[in-house]
């Protein structure tokens, strides 16, 4: 995502869909995309004819009692079963649709993709796509196109709640984003969208139920396997939207979810030299890493046998996504100091943003709730450590970290 990676998405508007399609912007990365119009090739005249809302009207006051009443899917907005556009800016596929909401009926509520009413130029749109048995929701599906803030602080918190946590992995393939068994995200190519200073990137991110819930393995494989194939269709939708070329392919694997195990207080969160202090062993046993190592940033959790993780540390690779922490590493709390870096602390969050070779890359360390004493102190105790091993491990030590005096 950053200004300096190549994007994965291909120039060419009317090529043939097919799987060999070689990318004349990424040579690094072809396998991660298809020609441009997301592999659907041209539109029928049909379908074609149905993108004019006129025309839509005109064909649902024929069609609607009859597919209705054969029992197929209906259809709500500017949807129409089958022949009309696909849900969520003419993009989610009727493959995609099906692995996620079997044959239901579906009803699709979606904004036009521009920018907000408020103006900041943050937002762009939002689809709903919730299925039906009778007149009863059975799962629901919210897809969102919006520019990460950084200048306000507004997308530092809640967002990386969601969709920067240890039950995610990254989508690799030289695909900007990461997906759970609930949520996804994938940004949108710079080239395309633009970004200014203190903004993160234009993401797509999908979400479903609640987010971090643990449910059977199989089906969160099953979940996130289709989580992924609507939200780069959402993605290469939105890319057309944009008046742009090219588009993203879905990744052929996933890496597996990372479970929890026992901590190893030698070496916390799986990075060497990374020491937990004695005060906490007992309460923090159990260890959760997500994302690996290849993604746009990694996220450890760890806690007890409850589940709910005490504390949280994340390690922001990509300098585009960095630049959500941009209000927090200087504008929220006490000044820390390093060697290459600066940030802040507040007592349950510290933010420390190093200069890496490439690029910005953040730290942050969250202690979600209470230690057993009652007290909120390991982002002080555990950030300097966790920042020297983890800017060890990527290559971008030695990092001293200074903490305020006491």
């Amino acid at each position: 995502m950053s200004e300096d990676r190549p994007v994965p998405v291909e120039n060419n508007e009317h090529t043939d869909n097919t799987e060999n399609a070689q990318n004349t912007q990424n040579t690094q990365n072809t396998d991660t995309a298809e020609n441009a119009g997301g592999g659907r090739g041209r539109p029928s005249f049909v379908r074609r004819l149905l993108r004019s809302r006129t025309a839509r009207a005109v064909t649902a006051a024929g069609l609607a009692g009859a597919l209705l009443g054969a029992g197929t899917v209906a259809w709500r907005t500017d949807s129409l079963p089958l022949l009309g556009p696909a849900p969520c800016w003419d993009s989610v596929k009727d493959s995609s649709v099906s692995a996620l909401f079997g044959d239901r009926r579906i009803e699709v509520d979606e904004q036009p993709l521009r920018n907000s009413r408020q103006g900041d130029g943050l937002s762009y749109g939002q689809c709903r796509i919730t299925s039906f048995k009778d007149d009863r929701a059975l799962r629901q599906v919210t897809v969102n196109v919006h520019q990460l803030d950084g200048l306000r602080g507004t997308d530092s918190t809640r967002w990386p709640q969601e969709f920067l946590a240890a039950g995610m992995v990254s989508l690799g393939e030289g695909l900007p984003g990461m997906v759970s068994g609930s949520r996804g995200w994938l940004a949108l190519p710079q080239g395309c969208t633009g970004r200014g200073d203190f903004t993160g990137p234009t993401v797509v991110d999908i979400g479903m139920g609640r987010a971090g819930l643990d449910i059977d393995a199989d089906l969160a494989t099953e979940d996130r396997g289709a989580l992924t194939d609507a939200l780069v269709d959402a993605a290469n939708g939105a890319i057309r939207s944009f008046g742009c070329t090219g588009s993203y392919r879905s990744p052929r694997t996933l890496p597996s979810i990372d479970t929890r195990r026992d901590t190893d207080a030698a070496a916390l969160c799986g990075t060497k030299g990374f020491v937990l202090p004695k005060a906490y062993r007992k309460e923090l046993s159990r260890t959760r890493i997500g994302a690996g190592d290849d993604g746009p940033a990694r996220i450890c959790e760890v806690g007890g046998d409850d589940r709910e993780p005490v504390v949280r540390m994340t390690t922001v690779v990509d300098p585009a996504l960095a630049e959500i922490f941009s209000w927090d590493s200087l504008r929220s709390g006490a000044s820390v100091k390093g060697t290459t870096g600066y940030g802040k602390t507040n007592g349950g969050r510290a933010v420390y943003r190093a200069r890496c070779q490439t690029g910005p890359v953040v730290f942050v360390v969250e202690q979600l709730r209470q230690t057993d004493g009652g007290r909120f102190t390991l982002t002080g105790e555990l950030l300097p450590g966790y920042v020297a091993a983890e800017a060890g491990r990527i290559g971008c030590g030695p990092q001293k970290v200074t903490l305020p005096a006491a």
